[in-house]
């Protein structure tokens, strides 16, 4: 496809609501993160999958000749997911938050040191009609951005379908950045399929979440109910943890086979002198030799 000769008002209408949209969108996400501290049900690998993801995009993005706010968005995408990456490193991997931002910012450097470089390599070849350096460069990123999904199916089938970790604000917001950036590729003088696919994904895909998270409900109703009548939490309710601990962990499953098995009896051994400790303290014992 060739490079955007003259943008439509309406696209850049669209295109600016979609890049506001996905300038804000990780905000709720990294507050909750922060106010939490946790970032379980968070995959860092698809946060740091879409912050990479960012470098081909916004090098794709200049090169077609997109309109600005789609030039831009890309930039403010990738700078969200890294923060909230860095958050799953900090939380969820317990890192120093010193060591977790210069790696962030270290990387922050290379990524657009990279982007500028991608941008001169295959802008003056497409503007001679080569078209398959850029078309590559295309390709990279939507695998990279729609790849980064598929950590949320192992989620999801590890907790029977239910969204732990990511914000519904968060996904609302995203959603429309997404659909209105597709409007505005549609209302363009050239539709671009590759990105105006990317889009389309990105709002199945956070539908089929949403979803997902209603079902859920629609399931374990009766179990909230219960939970609640004995002033607990469905977290909380001896119900609702065993309901929950059928949910299938691939991700266990899959280290188990290919070698982790020492990992997972070393944690296993020490979940269980933890619950011995608390065991001895509890019951206030008196040393072995008197008995």
């Amino acid at each position: 496809m060739a490079p955007q000769e003259s943008i439509p008002v309406a696209a850049n209408i669209l295109g600016t609501i979609g890049t506001v949209c996905w300038c804000v969108q990780l905000v709720p996400q990294i507050v909750r993160n922060y106010r939490t501290k946790s970032t379980e049900g968070l995959p860092a690998s698809m946060m740091l999958l879409w912050t990479v993801s960012g470098v081909p995009f916004g090098a794709y993005a200049i090169a077609q000749n997109f309109n600005i706010p789609l030039m831009v968005q890309p930039q403010c995408f990738c700078c969200l997911c890294g923060v909230s990456w860095a958050q799953c490193l900090v939380y969820g991997r317990k890192w120093r938050t010193w060591t977790a931002t210069l790696l962030l910012l270290g990387l922050f450097v290379i990524f657009a040191g990279v982007e500028l470089g991608l941008v001169y390599a295959i802008r003056p070849p497409y503007e001679r009609g080569v078209d398959w350096p850029v078309l590559l460069i295309g390709v990279i990123s939507f695998i990279l951005l729609i790849g980064a999904y598929c950590a949320i199916p192992f989620e999801l089938l590890k907790r029977r379908g239910r969204v732990i970790g990511i914000d519904f604000i968060f996904l609302t917001v995203d959603w429309c950045g997404a659909f209105f950036s597709l409007m505005s590729l549609v209302a363009q003088s050239e539709f671009d399929v590759l990105f105006g696919t990317m889009y389309a994904l990105c709002c199945a895909i956070e539908m089929s979440m949403v979803l997902s998270h209603l079902i859920w409900r629609l399931r374990t109703r009766g179990i909230r109910k219960r939970a609640k009548a004995e002033g607990k939490t469905f977290d909380k309710s001896a119900e609702g943890i065993a309901w929950q601990a059928k949910g299938i962990d691939l991700e266990a499953k899959f280290w188990k086979v290919v070698g982790r098995k020492d990992k997972a009896k070393e944690e296993e051994e020490h979940m269980e002198a933890a619950i011995e400790e608390e065991v001895v303290a509890g019951k206030n014992t008196v040393p072995i030799g008197v008995v």
